[in-house]
């Protein structure tokens, strides 16, 4: 992912993400350059507190970068007011929903925010939007059900269809599949690779499913002890990046089946 290409839609210039800690700065990763290209499935991977949801939080512009720039649609983030930057990007966290009464289409209907009026009052073209959201996630039949009677793998759906709403051209989410077992994992990214070729929309997610998406991905964003590697999953594994991922005394790379498996030795 170079910086070589007029399609890219968001980009990093000598980044430096991480976070203040004890009045000092505690940094993740330096000299971050990154390009990411119009209408990919981008999976950020890395293991566990390396920096994924730092670096996603960096370039959606929920907290600031230590030093360096990201530009997206080639303007400096910093330049974007929150309105406006609201009507390009949307996030959806992992964070758990405050209790309310909130239908479905309700929920959704948040994402719409950007658009609506001083009173918030849903246009027809905000109602349209949100129940395109509602058929492209394939839950218009749970509608007017309550959210908080959803299962999980339902409510990230809306989660989803919210961010659709809000009709951007990038939505980033962070671990969407955390609490999901694996058959609502696997159509969580079957959504996601469908929502890419349908809308042309780019999508990034960090995820802990490596298996699936270095299957499923059009690009990877591979964080390690020492660098972030990108490029697609055919150029990952071609320079062994995801050799020392894991400690090789559980888990190998199988360069053949293209996955991780379990060492049995």
């Amino acid at each position: 992912m170079e910086n070589k290409n007029k399609n890219n839609i968001l980009k990093t210039e000598n980044l430096t993400i991480g976070y203040r800690q004890k009045k000092q700065d505690k940094i993740v990763f330096s000299d971050v350059n990154l390009s990411i290209e119009k209408g990919k499935l981008i999976s950020v991977l890395g293991k566990n507190g390396i920096g994924k949801s730092t670096l996603l939080r960096t370039i959606s512009k929920v907290q600031k970068p230590i030093y360096g720039s990201v530009f997206l649609e080639n303007k400096n983030l910093n330049d974007y007011s929150e309105k406006e930057l609201s009507t390009k990007l949307s996030l959806v966290l992992t964070e758990r929903l405050p209790e309310s009464q909130l239908t479905v289409f309700e929920l959704t209907a948040l994402g719409r925010q950007p658009y609506t009026n001083w009173i918030d009052k849903l246009s027809e073209k905000d109602i349209e939007k949100v129940n395109l959201a509602l058929e492209q996630t394939e839950i218009a039949h749970l509608k007017n059900n309550r959210f908080y009677e959803l299962s999980d793998g339902q409510l990230q759906r809306v989660l989803i269809a919210r961010a659709l709403a809000q009709d951007t051209k990038i939505i980033i989410l962070d671990e969407p599949t955390a609490h999901l077992d694996m058959h609502h994992t696997l159509k969580i990214f079957s959504l996601l690779q469908k929502l890419v070729a349908e809308t042309s929309k780019t999508i990034l997610i960090s995820t802990h499913e490596v298996n699936l998406a270095i299957q499923l991905s059009d690009e990877i964003i591979l964080l390690t002890e020492n660098a972030i590697i990108s490029g697609t999953s055919s150029e990952l594994i071609e320079k062994n990046a995801f050799d020392d991922l894991f400690p090789k005394d559980i888990i190998n790379f199988n360069k053949m089946l293209q996955q991780f498996v379990i060492n049995k030795n």
